[in-house]
Order: C-alpha cells, then sequence, then structure tokens
C-alpha cells in the first residue's frame, strides 16, 4: 500500500458498504481469508446505513430475518442476526416478538455490528467513487482497476465489486423543478427532519409503492398540519401479489433456473412476478392506511386524500410553489395542483449505474453483461475482473436486488474469485495511476 504517493493498493475493492458487500466481506472472512486481509469496503456514506431515509420506527423489514447476511449460506455463522440479538443481549425479547421480520431499525443496527465484527475486511466511510478506469497491460489485457475518489485519491485492485445502489428514479416532468422542493424516499428522514413541522405545508405525494405508502402515513405525524395529495396512476393501492408458490421464485437455487431460462421466458417470469415487489403494498400497511383514512372520513378530514388515476405531465415553478399539472386518465380534464413539496416513492432508475456504465464504457463494451458468478463479461483475456452485486434483474431474476439471494451471492463470487486467483497468477503490479485519471 502506498498511501503517500495518493495511490493505496489493495486486491480486492468493494464499492458500497451496504448489506451486499457486507455479506461478501463476511464470506471472504470465513471462506477466503488470504483475500479478506487485502479487501477493502468503501463507501461514500459517513456511517453504515441501511435504507437510512426510510428509517421510520415503525418500519419493519420485508422479508424474515433468516435471510440475513449468512444463515442461508452458512446457519452456524457467527454473523449471523440471531447471533447479533444473542451478542447484544436482545434474543429473549425478538423471540418473545414472535415475528419473523424486525424492525428496520434493528436490521440496521445488525449491519452496524457486523462492519464492526469484521477482522480482516477493512473499511473506510466518507470515501465516494468518482470514476473507475481499468488498467492495461502492453497486450491491452485488463490487468487490474483504477478508482478515483471524490478526495482525489487513487486506489488499484485487481478486483472490484459493485455493491452500490441505483440512482433514485426522478420522473422527467419533475427534472427542472429545484431539488430544494423534491423529497425522494431516499432521502425522507433526512430532509423532514429539517422541515419546520408546525408548518401547514402543502405536499404531493407520488407513487402506488410501499416507500409512497410508508411516506404517507409517516406525514401525518412528521407534518402533522400539512394538506396531502397522494397522486397515483393506478385505480388505487394494490396489495402485493406474493404466495408461498411465487416466493419460491426468490429461493437461492431458483437463480440457476432463471439463468439458464431462455430470454422469452425470463422476460414471462419477471411480468408476472412484477406484482409481488413493485408498485404495490404491503397487506398490514394497507389495512393501517385505510384505517386512517376510514377515521378521516368520520371525523370530516378532507387534508389528505388520495387522486387515482393521474399523470404529471408536466411541472414548473411559480414563486414560492410547484404548479402541477395532472391529467384525468379517465376524462382526459387537466388540472393545476400547487404544492410547497412533492415527495417521490418512484423507485429506481432501472438502467445500471453511472459508474458501471462509464466502466462500459472505457472497455468498449455494447452492453453490460455478467457471468451467471456475476463476473463482468469483458470478452478478452484478463488477470482481473469485475464483479456486479443488485443489478442483474434480468439475467438473474427479481431477488437479485433483494435480500433473498445475498449470502449465497456472496459465496458464488468469492469462490470464483479464489478460482480465478489461482487459474491466472498475477505479479505485483507498479501503482503508477495512468494519464487522466
Amino acid at each position: 500500500m502506498s498511501e503517500d504517493t495518493g495511490v493505496v493498493e489493495v486486491e480486492l475493492l468493494a464499492v458500497g458498504a451496504g448489506p451486499s458487500n457486507l455479506g461478501l466481506a463476511v464470506a471472504l472472512e470465513e471462506l477466503a481469508p488470504e483475500v479478506a486481509a487485502s479487501t477493502l469496503l468503501i463507501d461514500r456514506n459517513p456511517a453504515i446505513e441501511w435504507q437510512p431515509g426510510m428509517l421510520m420506527p415503525w418500519a419493519t423489514s420485508q422479508v424474515s430475518f433468516l435471510k440475513d447476511l449468512v444463515t442461508q449460506r452458512d446457519p452456524c455463522s457467527r454473523f449471523s442476526f440471531l447471533n447479533h440479538l444473542f451478542e447484544t443481549d436482545r434474543l429473549d425479547e425478538f423471540v418473545n416478538m414472535s415475528t419473523f421480520t424486525p424492525y428496520r431499525v434493528e436490521f440496521a443496527e445488525y449491519l452496524r455490528w457486523v462492519a464492526d465484527s469484521l477482522t480482516q475486511v477493512r473499511i473506510r466511510l466518507g470515501c465516494e467513487a468518482a470514476a473507475v478506469r481499468p488498467r492495461r497491460d502492453d497486450t491491452g489485457a485488463v490487468t487490474g482497476w483504477f478508482t478515483s475518489l471524490a478526495d482525489g485519491t487513487t486506489i488499484l485492485s485487481r478486483y472490484l465489486v459493485y455493491g452500490g445502489s441505483r440512482e433514485p428514479n426522478i420522473p422527467p416532468e419533475l427534472a427542472g423543478v429545484s431539488r430544494d422542493r423534491i423529497i425522494h424516499s431516499t432521502q425522507y428522514r433526512h430532509r423532514v427532519a429539517e422541515l419546520d413541522g408546525e408548518l401547514p405545508y402543502r405536499v404531493a405525494v407520488v407513487g402506488s409503492s410501499q416507500s409512497a405508502a410508508e411516506m404517507f402515513r409517516a406525514l401525518r405525524d412528521d407534518l402533522p398540519d400539512s394538506d396531502i395529495s397522494w397522486l397515483m396512476r393506478s385505480i388505487g393501492l394494490s396489495s402485493d401479489q406474493s404466495s408461498k408458490f411465487t416466493n419460491e421464485m426468490y429461493y437461492p437455487s431458483f437463480v440457476d433456473e432463471f439463468y439458464d431460462a431462455r430470454p422469452a421466458a425470463r422476460e414471462q417470469i419477471l411480468r408476472e412476478l412484477y406484482r409481488t415487489n413493485y408498485s404495490v403494498v404491503t397487506p398490514p400497511m394497507l389495512e393501517h392506511l385505510y384505517a386512517d383514512l376510514y377515521l378521516d372520513r368520520f371525523q370530516e378530514r378532507t387534508d389528505r386524500r388520495l387522486v387515482t388515476m393521474v399523470d404529471i405531465t408536466s411541472a414548473h415553478e411559480a414563486g414560492d410553489e410547484v404548479v402541477l399539472e395532472l391529467t384525468d386518465r379517465r376524462t382526459g380534464a387537466v388540472t393545476e395542483l400547487r404544492r410547497d413539496l412533492v415527495f417521490l416513492g418512484t423507485g429506481f432508475d432501472t438502467r445500471m449505474p453511472r459508474l458501471v456504465r462509464d466502466l462500459a464504457n472505457d472497455l468498449g463494451l455494447e452492453q453490460v453483461e455478467v457471468s451467471r458468478q456475476y463476473r463482468l463479461e469483458m470478452g478478452s483475456d484478463s488477470t482481473a475482473a469485475c464483479y456486479l452485486q443488485g443489478v442483474n434483474e434480468e439475467t438473474h431474476g427479481i431477488s437479485d436486488s433483494l435480500l433473498s439471494v445475498l449470502a449465497q451471492r456472496a459465496e458464488e463470487i468469492c469462490r470464483d474469485i479464489v478460482a480465478h486467483r489461482g487459474r491466472i497468477p498475477v505479479t505485483a503490479v507498479s501503482a503508477e495511476e495512468p494519464a487522466g485519471l
């Protein structure tokens, strides 16, 4: 490692310290300690966080605690959620809760506990990856990766694992509106904390997803005197269509079946499973929301309402307010809605993250494709490798961005790295930074 020159050299760099890369870190420490000892995780946030924008005190995980970082790979691992509860003296209370779905805040605490429990893999927080470029030898083969950080530091690694999140989806109709007036769900807790909760804001919530539902519920407490219009294109809120049958397609073992399927079959599976994960709300949340709205009607309150079957066809700012043009899908009628703030439960950009797209461009790849083991297909011999976590839904199934397959995927990537190292040994490389980086 040569930090004095502004270049840090490691064997494996993992970008993003969320569940995916924390799961990989645990797998490396347990299965490949020789790699773990030269592995660095970086994250742009100043602390280990998980869905920080949506850490409402009452929000629960939507998956079983058994889908933690390790249990489905090794139920005896000391990094399990149950061991976390034991080590923090909360196991009895959790058992007494008789639930499979912990509160979101305690799962976030579990992730911090895992990070603090690592003994070989190092974590550096407050480090934002600005760009990644391949390092090539005289033949043009890729021998490593130069990752430049926002602070000017460069990290040279032989292996690169991207485990960051996708970018928030901002509808194009709202692209010209000041970000001071738009709050995506990923920013909810932080941005709302900056507002005066006693002011009577005029608010729009956009989307029909779980995140939109949670913001609508939270706003009742966070901005209690506000007037809230919940806008959605659908005819109303729908419950997720999960069942024990469809849940089998979230098994780690289903990844093989999906990966081997023909393209048309993959499209059908994703299409039919869409409503098990996207643009739907969990049944308990639906019950809670309907009860709240029922009482609002009983009390003749009109400051919280659902506006269904409308499109936001344009938006602009006029003075201190946002003017939303709404087109009714049933009649075609166009109306204006003037708001102070717009909260977006619109999910994430479905494209590959910018960092990955730019890297693919530098590699001369027409499209981003990965192997069954999540290794980026570069189309040429290489002594280096890049792995993508959580962004491979089209090839590895709908569970790829969720906790469901995380533990098994971490093992598969870990074992592929070990096999690659043994198959293609590499001598020590210079940490000289390429021009233009």
